[in-house]
């Protein structure tokens, strides 16, 4: 049958008779698709590949003959303007659990349902050495996705089938372990003299060290402000300097009297300097690690009482920041800024379990009010 777009005609084969469509594709080459069993299925492909055409969605079946292994290399290529942290894990990832599986498939045959078998050999507990971590799964499963939005932005795909739904294992929520105000005045104490002021900047600012190992002395401002403009990141056990997470500089408040010692600390300082180096060797101060030094505040404290933590990692210093300041009635949005998430949404997702003590600030809000 002949249309004024596309013929269907029939074929043998030793399995019987076959239909192919034959079609113009938009740039006016002339192809065509086999292996049809009737005649009917040969009308309905080409007659859902006229409306593609018609409508913009048109991809020519031999685009997707590319193997995620080469669509992976342009992937890699576009990944120079992201942070070294956050590259490194993507490429771990990619080498490690990506690659070694799909590498050799091609992006056109690859299907939904493929990429949720996938995900569950991932998670499989008779999976060898063991199965991987949920977050490592969402994280091999990002890559995936992101190298296949290659694939759809060069027309090789149609719809990425890892943005699909996909049911991931769920992350088992951590415990976030924070101080309270009794138990910051007992770390300061514990804490080594030449990092009180850190420990007092972290505890009230709320930043993330790399971003504390960056602050120089052009970065002290009036009103007891600081400002974020660059922080260091982990990379292959380096400290890479890079913009901040998020990609915006924002600026700080901390309490009059720290910002005191923040100026205590970078007198003398050159302009642009690091205010705080690393003792030995130079250059910005690495987090401490079990048997540093704050490792070592944490358990004396925890001798003395043992509801102090018996394990308080640093990044555990900007969780206590955020539960001071919803503990002091700041506004969300003030939190939000102060902390740099890119929306209030994160904030109260990360933090929202620390305000239920205000319910009871609007229960006797309204008691008042009403009653």
């Amino acid at each position: 049958r002949v249309t004024a777009m596309a013929s269907i005609d029939s074929y043998e084969t030793k399995s019987g008779k076959r239909w192919m469509v034959q079609y113009r594709t938009p740039d006016r080459r002339l192809t065509k698709k086999r292996g049809f069993k009737t005649k009917r299925d040969a009308t309905a492909w080409m007659n859902s590949m006229e409306v593609d055409k018609l409508q913009g969605g048109f991809i020519n079946q031999n685009a997707g003959r590319i193997t995620v292994a080469d669509i992976g290399k342009v992937w890699k290529s576009s990944l120079i303007s992201d942070s070294e942290s956050w590259k490194s894990r993507q490429l771990s990832s990619w080498e490690t659990h990506v690659l070694p599986y799909w590498g050799r498939h091609y992006v056109g045959n690859i299907k939904t349902s493929d990429v949720q078998d996938w995900v569950n050999l991932l998670c499989s507990s008779e999976r060898e050495p063991s199965p991987l971590s949920a977050k490592s799964i969402r994280i091999a499963k990002g890559v995936l996705a992101s190298v296949l939005d290659r694939a759809v932005d060069e027309r090789r795909l149609l719809v990425n089938p890892a943005r699909e739904k996909i049911r991931l294992p769920r992350q088992e929520v951590k415990d976030r372990p924070f101080l309270t105000v009794e138990q910051v005045h007992a770390l300061v104490d514990e804490v080594p003299g030449k990092y009180v002021t850190i420990t007092w900047v972290l505890i009230t600012s709320g930043m993330r060290w790399g971003e504390m190992a960056a602050l120089r002395p052009r970065d002290i401002l009036a009103d007891s402000r600081l400002r974020l403009a660059r922080a260091y990141s982990k990379s292959n056990s380096k400290s890479v300097l890079t913009d901040l997470k998020g990609h915006e500089a924002r600026t700080v408040i901390v309490p009059p009297n720290v910002h005191e010692m923040v100026c205590r600390e970078a007198a003398g300082r050159g302009w642009g300097e690091l205010i705080w180096e690393a003792p030995r060797r130079g250059g910005p101060l690495r987090p401490p690690i079990t048997g540093h030094w704050l490792d070592g505040a944490v358990k004396r404290c925890h001798v003395r009482d043992e509801t102090f933590p018996a394990a308080l990692p640093v990044h555990s210093l900007r969780h206590t920041a955020a539960s001071l300041m919803i503990s002091s009635g700041a506004h969300i949005k003030t939190i939000q800024r102060q902390l740099g998430h890119k929306s209030a949404a994160m904030t109260l997702d990360q933090y929202g379990h620390l305000m239920e003590d205000d319910l009871d600030v609007v229960a006797k809000g309204m008691g008042s009010l009403l009653f």
